[in-house]
């Protein structure tokens, strides 16, 4: 995923920015400060970074040099925090991708149909964390069998066998996060 700049390292860029373009339009510091009718050590302080640029004085230095005001300040790209929600079918169970990021742990919301209740025990590398967002949820661990409901979580090593499905009449909702090399999830909630 491409690292987006912020508007700091936007406005760090602009002093070389402004002293290349000048540089390769071949005109001085004192040339540019009589086109534009700002001063030769404001123009230099601008291209060495100790002065903040602003408009007031950008406009007039890329009017001068005959370049686009973009070709100085590059505008930051602000990244969207939404996650591009698409979601898969497997088993017939639906899966929301709800983590932008290809490293774990990932998360999921996941809806698993009232039919989808027979369970098929497996075991896989990694730990698992469930939590019941709506309807209620049958868990097998090894030899345990319980039923969680709307605001319990469950979590456990997927080495041990397990399976989890629908308990109710209707369709579960649960988080899910899941990360394949078995690291455990710590939540830390503030005290009261």
């Amino acid at each position: 995923m491409d690292q987006q700049p912020s508007v700091g390292a936007v406005i760090e860029q602009i002093a070389p920015r402004l002293r290349r373009a000048r540089q390769k339009k071949g005109v001085s510091l004192a040339d540019l400060a009589r086109a534009t009718g700002i001063s030769t050590s404001t123009l230099s302080r601008l291209e060495s970074a100790q002065r903040k640029p602003s408009l007031e004085l950008l406009l007039p230095i890329t009017g001068a040099l005959g370049i686009p005001l973009d070709e100085v300040v590059v505008a930051p790209r602000i990244l969207d925090p939404r996650v591009p929600q698409q979601p898969t079918k497997k088993d017939g169970r639906v899966l929301i991708p709800l983590s932008r990021q290809q490293g774990e742990p990932r998360a999921y919301k996941m809806t698993i149909p009232a039919h989808d209740d027979q369970p098929h025990l497996r075991t896989h590398a990694g730990h698992e964390w469930l939590y019941v967002l709506r309807g209620q949820l049958r868990v097998r661990l090894g030899d345990q069998d319980f039923v969680a409901g709307a605001g319990e979580a469950a979590e456990f090593d997927c080495r041990i066998p397990h399976w989890f499905g629908a308990a109710g009449r209707g369709d579960v909702e649960v988080l899910s996060l899941f990360g394949k090399q078995g690291e455990r999830i710590h939540l830390r909630t503030p005290r009261r």
